[in-house]
């Protein structure tokens, strides 16, 4: 049963700055640090962007690799922004129920902490519910991007606001 949308909210990112700065947004509500956020679109769309200016705006240092292989990569938030753990996952080739077990998967987002997740419809079987559901889609014509925000908890509208 897909949980109920409780606000939304369209941004439209001329560029990867505008990306940067929703990403910054986001990252000074308090209420991320133990938050579910689903990142959706096509490849290409900016999802990894999204999370690598996210990171970084949580004072998360050094590379921010795509867990497009590893499926997790784990993370902190900076001592300003509360020291949280922060969990990066990309299910794009994810195909093994057991490989979720198998990884502590089901521990990870039982712990506090922020998780990300791109291409969660690969393992949304497996997932709960999550308080953001960010969906971006690219404009085939130039680097623009339009992105829905949808909240589907009260966590989720926090962040919304």
């Amino acid at each position: 049963m897909q949980p109920s949308i409780l606000g939304t909210r369209l941004v439209h990112w001329g560029d990867e700055a505008a990306c940067a700065a929703s990403a910054a947004a986001l990252a000074g509500h308090p209420a991320l640090a133990d938050a579910f956020i689903e990142l959706h679109g096509p490849l290409g769309a900016g999802k990894t962007t999204f999370a690598r200016h996210l990171l970084a705006a949580l004072g998360v240092a050094g590379r921010v690799k795509s867990p497009t292989y590893t499926l997790m990569e784990p993370y902190r938030s900076d001592a300003a922004h509360g020291n949280f753990a922060i969990a990066h996952f990309d299910f794009y080739r994810f195909d093994d129920a057991q490989e979720w077990e198998d990884a502590g998967f089901r521990e990870v987002f039982a712990e506090p902490g922020l998780k990300l997740v791109e291409w969660p419809e690969k393992a949304e079987a497996l997932l709960p519910p999550c308080d953001l559901r960010l969906t971006i889609r690219p404009d085939d014509a130039s680097a623009a991007r339009e992105l829905r925000i949808e909240a589907l908890s009260a966590r989720g509208e926090e962040l919304l606001r």
